[in-house]
């Protein structure tokens, strides 16, 4: 959620003259206008283009008040052309933008060139308008120790939480009925239309594997291929999700501290992974009571430390950081490394607004806060690292003013073979939500990272899983079990995960560059 990619279409994007206007998309009367593209080419992408669609805020009432969704496109250059591939990065709140022209770089030259890659910041994200922002500097530092361990701090936590949602309820009334997983899925088919398309194909990554799913089952007849990277569980939409997150980050960070433990030549913070971790806690501790230059108190501390559970191209930077607190007592390394992966500024108020908007919105949760405590402390004795931010980061929902739906059910015999991408150790969407999901999709086929831990697999440097991903997109190949059988019950095709990252030297970078790129767009919390 906490992305720091750059934001296109607006003032601070590098725009070349020029645009490009659609031809008419469809004789349908009732289909969008044409897309007018602009060229908005950055440094890092520059033969992206931008546009503007309008959306009925409510699709109910397709005639009534309209939002705009900002799109953006990397055309396709190839004689030989396969229509829209959507991207999304996942969130909710994430803003797709940049992702379009990352996958466009990044897939082999000649299977991009036969795609028009589109990204899009989904209502309410980024550059569509209106873009939701609920309470600015919600997560302003230095924040309450996010352990409930008296009833003081606990009411301290139910306070913020509520105070936020009121928040949205002032702000944004009118919109919050309408920021779900149902209505981004039905934009997308909007966005279709406005492009001229019969079908897409779709590329989603985190929540954004919900929301293709979502879609699919809306709209099976307009799918042509659907991958979809690091799996939500769509039967635990969103309490349960987020409590097995918990566990899962926190068997992550314990793969962390071996690591350091493993290194102790360059870190010097002991060869036994448990008195890492419990220098870990220590330090915590003292930045619960002192935290680091007014910035890093212990809430502060675990979202620095959050990221390393979604890439472990991270953890270079995180074990100097820690090391550096513990062995030097200095906490400059760590206050940076706080500001490079977990402060959050106008854009990350604008993706957790978004997120809390979609998630409270999507699914019920528990109303009685006794249920959360019962559930938070008990999961917390076996994952402390997580557990109590994760929940006060979820915990508006306790008091969202608008009433939930009910998620849909994304069983699917109707589509044509959907690639999925899961590692077996992946913290943010737990393997078994890419089983369950793989069951669910009639015909799919799970490539799955073998020993892997990081979130967003596929075009992030691991050339196995980027085969699979270049067979599919070039013309629908998708792997097969040796016996025959389809695989419901677990892979089709398994790849070695990639080497875990060295310590850094002076001049080295955190892991490889396609990883690195392509997280800094995933974001976190996502």
């Amino acid at each position: 959620m906490r992305s720091r990619a750059a934001v296109l279409c607006g003032a601070a994007a590098v725009v070349l003259a020029g645009t490009v206007t659609a031809p008419p998309a469809t004789a349908d009367p009732s289909a969008p206008a044409p897309l007018t593209w602009q060229k908005c080419g950055t440094t890092a992408y520059p033969a992206l283009q931008c546009a503007a669609l309008e959306v009925p805020l409510d699709h109910g009432d397709p005639d009534g008040e309209q939002i705009t969704l900002a799109l953006s496109r990397v055309p396709h250059t190839a004689k030989t052309f396969q229509g829209p591939l959507l991207v999304n990065p996942g969130g909710p709140g994430g803003s797709g933008l940049s992702l379009a022209g990352h996958v466009a770089s990044t897939l082999p030259r000649e299977v991009a060139a036969q795609y028009d890659v589109i990204g899009f910041d989904p209502r309410g994200v980024g550059r569509s308008r209106p873009a939701l922002d609920c309470s600015p500097g919600h997560f302003a530092p230095v924040r309450p120790d996010s352990l409930p361990a008296t009833p003081a701090a606990e009411q301290a936590g139910l306070t913020r939480a509520k105070s936020f949602a009121d928040a949205c309820a002032r702000k944004h009334a009118s919109l919050l009925p309408h920021l779900d997983t149902l209505s981004a899925a039905r934009d997308m088919d909007r966005i279709r239309a406005a492009l001229g398309a019969d079908r897409i194909s779709y590329f989603g990554y985190s929540y954004g594997t919900y929301l293709g799913a979502v879609y699919a089952r809306l709209r099976p007849e307009r799918v042509r291929r659907a991958v979809l990277d690091s799996i939500v569980d769509p039967t635990g939409v969103w309490y349960a999700d987020n409590l097995a997150q918990d566990q899962a980050f926190d068997i992550r960070h314990r793969a962390l501290m071996a690591w350091i433990a493993r290194h102790d030549s360059t870190y010097r913070l002991g060869t036994d992974p448990a008195r890492v971790t419990a220098a870990w806690y220590e330090m915590r501790a003292a930045l619960a009571a002192h935290p680091a230059e007014k910035k890093v108190g212990a809430a502060e501390l675990e979202d620095t430390f959050l990221p390393g559970g979604y890439y472990n191209g991270y953890w270079p930077h995180l074990a100097e950081a820690f090391a550096a607190y513990v062995n030097d007592r200095d906490p400059g390394p760590l206050v940076d490394a706080y500001e490079d992966f977990a402060a959050v500024d106008a854009a990350g108020d604008n993706g957790y607004s978004v997120y809390a908007a979609v998630q409270c919105r999507d699914a019920h949760w528990p109303r009685d806060w006794g249920s959360w405590r019962e559930d938070n402390w008990r999961t917390y004795a076996g994952a402390p690292f997580m557990t109590w931010n994760n929940a006060w980061y979820n915990a508006p929902c306790a008091f969202w003013p608008v009433e939930p739906l009910r998620p849909l059910d994304v069983a699917n015999d109707k589509l044509p073979p959907v690639l999925l991408f899961q590692a077996t150790g992946d913290a943010a969407t737990p393997y078994a939500g890419g089983v369950r999901l793989h069951r669910l999709l009639g015909g799919s086929r799970l490539v799955v990272e073998e020993g892997g831990g990081n979130h967003g697999v596929s075009l992030s440097g691991n050339s196995c899983l980027d085969r699979h991903l270049a067979a599919y997109l070039t013309d629908g190949t998708v792997p097969r079990r040796e016996d025959g059988t389809d695989g419901s019950d677990g892979a089709d095709a398994v790849c070695p995960a990639s080497p875990e990252p060295a310590p850094r030297t002076a001049r080295a970078a955190d892991g490889s560059a396609d990883g690195a790129a392509l997280h800094r767009l995933l974001g976190f919390r996502g």
